[in-house]
């Protein structure tokens, strides 16, 4: 068979076999073209919630493939779109009022974005600087490229990206530098808004802070009257044990994006939720004051449909409990490694745990990362290290048993790794 033509994703072709195939998904598991059963515990990329094809979610979508396929949304609209979006705005937090569709992460947050600069551009206020955290990750877009952290995800396209002012990430002890930071940003009247993951931030190394950072973020946006865009589109839908992480600081951003978890993980759609000021800054019988977005696949009715499932399978089924459990398992198997000098930050916010294997050099293209995957894929585990941080991130129906075997293969593998590379472990590093 000739190579495959496929160009896969943060991927280098010349250091990478050819890719597996995968012939089926069930729970938490992925089956390949050989017949091996891969515990998914990254959640396919953080996007499947209660499982691999979740039988109401997967029935809704059969279903709605009996009537829709794409319908212009421009010109139209329909149930699932409409359904959806009494649902969001119901279990989202107060004060968002209006769901603005897209299908993906990155274009949720870029209609963020605009909506933003939008919204002061229409009330003839000057405001057009972005406040965003030093690490974060907000998609691939040139918008979200140009609020993300700068370095190798982005040094080609340097000349396209737009100047952001960035906080300080809030180690434990420098959360007031971060938030007088932010201050003296705000006081130039040019900031339009602060765009943050909130307690979690992703692709940057699962680098977790304080609910209170949050509250004074928001306290500080409100008092010089810029908006607070949460992105929630990892950290939403109880990633960080609460539905959206914003709940556990007792806050309500001015807009909020969502994807991944939006459809269970089914398919892509996402949506970016605002305050009634915004929309009504776009509110008007002059057309130039529009909200110019949109992309082709805009509510998609057969992914809205199944969005909607999702809402319903958090109403009927005990999705809190288990994400409680979840959240105590993790927990529990994190603690064995406490002590281990092989490795340090250890870390959790509500389903998703984190630690950082003690290596010569860190960040994303540290070579502990790349050679720890191929360990973890030998031993039937789908475990992407970023860099020298492991974490995982499960889906929700993942078993004592799946955790219990993931852990061991973190311990073995880290052995391996450590050897290899002569890092001691144990004593004085």
């Amino acid at each position: 068979m000739s190579p495959s033509p496929i160009w896969h994703p943060f991927t280098q072709h010349g250091l990478e076999p050819p890719m597996k195939r995968i012939v089926s998904t069930q729970g938490a598991y992925l089956v390949d073209e050989d017949g091996t059963r891969l515990f998914d515990a990254i959640s396919s990329w953080w996007v499947i919630t209660h499982g691999h094809r979740h039988p109401a979610i997967m029935a809704a979508i059969r279903a709605a493939t009996e009537a829709f396929d794409q319908v212009i949304f421009a010109e139209f609209s329909h149930e699932p779109a409409e359904t959806l979006a009494r649902g969001l705005i119901d279990i989202a937090p107060a004060g968002l009022e209006h769901v603005f569709y897209s299908d993906s992460g990155s274009t949720a947050v870029e209609v963020a974005l605009k909506m933003a600069l939008g919204y002061f551009h229409n009330r003839g206020e000057k405001r057009d600087r972005i406040v965003v955290m030093e690490h974060g990750y907000h998609g691939d877009t040139i918008g979200t490229m140009s609020t993300g952290e700068r370095g190798v995800f982005n040094a080609a396209y340097e000349p396209l990206l737009f100047g952001v002012d960035r906080l300080a990430f809030p180690e434990q002890g420098s959360a007031q530098a971060t938030l007088d930071i932010f201050e003296h940003f705000c006081r130039s009247g040019r900031v339009a808004a602060l765009l943050i993951e909130p307690l979690v931030l992703g692709a940057g190394g699962m680098k977790m802070y304080g609910a209170d950072v949050l509250v004074g973020l928001k306290q500080i946006a409100e008092r010089h009257g810029c908006l607070f865009i949460a992105d929630e589109v990892m950290t939403g839908w109880g990633r960080t044990g609460s539905l959206f992480a914003c709940e556990q600081a007792g806050i309500s951003p001015d807009i909020l994006c969502t994807s991944k978890g939006l459809t269970g993980g089914s398919l892509p759609l996402a949506a970016t939720l605002c305050s009634g000021d915004i929309f009504d800054a776009h509110f008007s019988t002059d057309r130039r004051k529009t909200f110019f977005h949109s992309s082709s696949y805009t509510a998609n009715p057969i992914a809205c449909a199944a969005a909607v499932a999702n809402l319903q399978v958090w109403r009927d089924e005990p999705v809190a409990q288990r994400i409680g459990q979840l959240e105590q398992t993790l927990g529990d198997h994190l603690r064995r490694f406490a002590e281990d000098r092989r490795f340090t930050n250890i870390r959790q916010a509500g389903t998703i745990a984190a630690l950082d294997l003690v290596a010569p050099s860190g960040g994303y293209l540290a070579e502990a990362g790349p050679r720890m995957r191929g360990l973890f894929r030998e031993r039937g585990l789908v475990i992407r290290p970023l860099g020298n941080a492991v974490y995982l991130m499960p889906p929700y129906c993942s078993t004592s048993d799946d955790l219990a075997r993931a852990f061991d293969a973190i311990d073995e593998v880290a052995s391996i790794v450590t050897e290899a590379i002569d890092i001691p472990a144990t004593g004085i590093v």
